[in-house]
């Protein structure tokens, strides 16, 4: 099989995994958008495309006629990161960012395909009350306003008739490589890691209660989508897609520090995202001390991921909440059998992010 495929959100954790997957199967040209799009992704045709400006939507995607394939992992997100989730408006510019990009193409791609779409555990409500666990893709759609159904209802109508099918995907947090994202807590750990080291200090978990949940790897998630893309049983279907294992960030920790080089201190619950800016300048002696590649702005480099560390650690909660926990049977069943080790998958990205010089070395 071959094609082209556009990848949007390419500068995230799931479009940069995406992009450098397809890029390296035989037979696929890949072009990839983003606001800033990554200097080191390889073997793809990369544009900076802003997806709230429509007028450049249009520039540039009514020129694609040759792109088969679309994996939609472009992801607006306000300031705060997570009351953004409820409110109206920050939905509103995801349904924009995708009908800008899916009006002109749709009308000029005349061999499309097929359209892989992102969603998550908050198509199950998890983020607005306990979930039923585990979650199904089968499920009733659980109400309550998300930009999920916004954008999903909007893939619904435009495929209705047409030849190209779609796949909607239902990841859950996601760990990978990407620089600023939002939704990351690799960068977000491993800047905690080496400032604290750079302190003298033990790697003490910052979070509060444990909390179980499931991860995805984003090279696992990225072999789902190129499987979903030409697989004819995954045509207009969601799945689920998770390691395949239970995680707590708490039970993990040891594995984290040792990936780290560090030693595993007394618990000390604190929020990332309220201490970690002021820590900025002990990050910049890091940088200078290494010669990283990763940048000297926190920010630039962690984006909002903080503030998704502390969230994902339990920072904050009083008791363990309900699990958010997903069934993934229905791609199993359908031919995706894909799994890894969550503790492996930690050590994976530390050491990939190592390796890159994004992180200082394991011994220092």
């Amino acid at each position: 099989m071959t094609g082209k495929v556009l990848v949007a959100g390419v500068s995230g954790v799931v479009g940069y995994a995406a992009a450098q997957h397809f890029a390296q199967l035989p037979g696929w040209e890949v072009v990839g958008v983003a606001r800033r799009p990554p200097a080191d992704l390889m073997g793809a045709d990369l544009r900076a495309v802003d997806l709230t400006d429509p007028s450049r939507c249009r520039e540039v995607f009514s020129t694609l006629e040759d792109v088969t394939h679309v994996v939609y992992a472009a992801l607006f997100e306000k300031p705060g990161l997570l009351p953004g989730w409820r409110e109206r408006d920050q939905m509103e510019t995801n349904l924009a960012m995708f009908r800008n990009l899916m009006d002109p193409l749709v009308g000029a791609a005349s061999g499309l395909e097929h359209v892989s779409l992102l969603q998550g555990t908050k198509a199950y409500g998890a983020h607005v009350e306990p979930m039923a666990v585990p979650g199904r893709e089968r499920n009733p759609r659980h109400e309550h306003e998300n930009f999920y159904w916004l954008q999903e209802d909007d893939l619904r109508q435009r495929h209705a008739g047409s030849r190209w099918a779609w796949t909607i995907m239902r990841p859950q947090v996601i760990y990978g490589e990407s620089l600023g994202s939002n939704m990351n807590p690799i960068p977000a750990l491993g800047t905690y890691a080496a400032v604290q080291r750079l302190a003298g200090e033990p790697l003490s978990f910052p979070g509060g209660v444990p909390m179980l949940g499931e991860a995805v790897d984003a090279d696992l998630l990225a072999h789902a989508l190129a499987w979903a893309a030409v697989t004819p049983v995954c045509r207009n279907e969601t799945y689920n897609i998770t390691n395949g294992d239970v995680y707590s960030l708490r039970n993990v920790w040891p594995v984290v520090a040792d990936a780290f080089g560090m030693e595993v201190g007394p618990d000390r619950p604190h929020s990332l995202a309220a201490e970690m800016p002021g820590r900025q300048g002990q990050w910049e002696e890091v940088v200078r001390r290494f010669g990283l590649r990763s940048p000297v702005s926190l920010e630039a480099f962690v984006g909002q991921s903080f503030i998704y560390a502390d969230l994902v650690s339990g920072f904050g909660l009083a008791q363990s909440p309900s699990p958010a926990l997903l069934s993934t049977i229905k791609a199993r069943q359908h031919g995706f059998q894909e799994c890894m080790d969550t503790e492996d998958m930690f050590r994976k990205w530390i050491g990939h992010f190592q390796a890159k010089g994004l992180f200082p070395p394991r011994d220092w």
